[in-house]
């Protein structure tokens, strides 16, 4: 009788881990083949045939269409260039240029990937909409109360994530360094 027990038990110990293994890894995903530049991070495998198991599980759960190799990059920053994580109530700046794209939209999303409601119905902008600075660079605010310029409101919510998405770009598997793909900085202007 202990013995069938004791076996039970294990099976139920491993049962519950590999669960919650499984789990933990479809909702937040796995670093294999992960890009990451200053604050910013992709997967540029993500879009390919090649993709990991633990990036195919995480997209089935959450339902997203990522972006084909061939067509571009996404890149997603849910923390500032210090590794502060992105704070609604804070006043954020993201500014610089981006790598060569024929297209580029920044967009700012909740935690959970759903775009934040805010009155203005103003979600991102787009590389022909941004307005930029002599150089081509360029300045977006994220703030909860409107600002001058590129502003994205937030609604105030406590937590958000960013994504920049490149369109027909050279910017992909072969990209490791701020070098081969200059991305904006992203910083705290500080919290009302």
């Amino acid at each position: 009788m202990r013995l069938i027990f004791v076996v039970i038990l294990a099976m139920a110990i491993a049962t519950a881990t590999g669960l919650g293994l499984t789990w933990s890894t479809a909702t937040r995903g796995v670093d294999i083949g992960t890009l990451t530049i200053g604050p910013w991070t992709a997967r540029p495998w993500i879009g390919t045939s090649d993709i990991d198991p633990y990036a195919r599980a995480s997209i089935a759960r959450s339902g997203e269409l990522p972006i084909g190799a061939g067509d571009g990059i996404t890149f997603r920053a849910a923390a500032d260039s210090d590794g502060k994580k992105l704070d609604g109530r804070c006043d954020v700046v993201v500014s610089g240029i981006t790598p060569p794209a024929r297209f580029w939209t920044l967009t700012l999303y909740d935690t959970r990937g759903r775009l934040v409601a805010n009155a203005l119905s103003r979600y991102g902008f787009t590389s022909q909409e941004v307005v930029r600075a002599a150089d081509g660079s360029f300045t977006v605010r994220i703030a909860p109360r409107a600002r001058s310029g590129n502003w994205l409101p937030t609604g105030g919510i406590n937590r958000y994530q960013l994504l920049l998405r490149l369109y027909d770009t050279p910017v992909g598997v072969a990209t490791r360094s701020q070098k081969d793909a200059p991305l904006p900085s992203i910083s705290m202007a500080g919290c009302s």
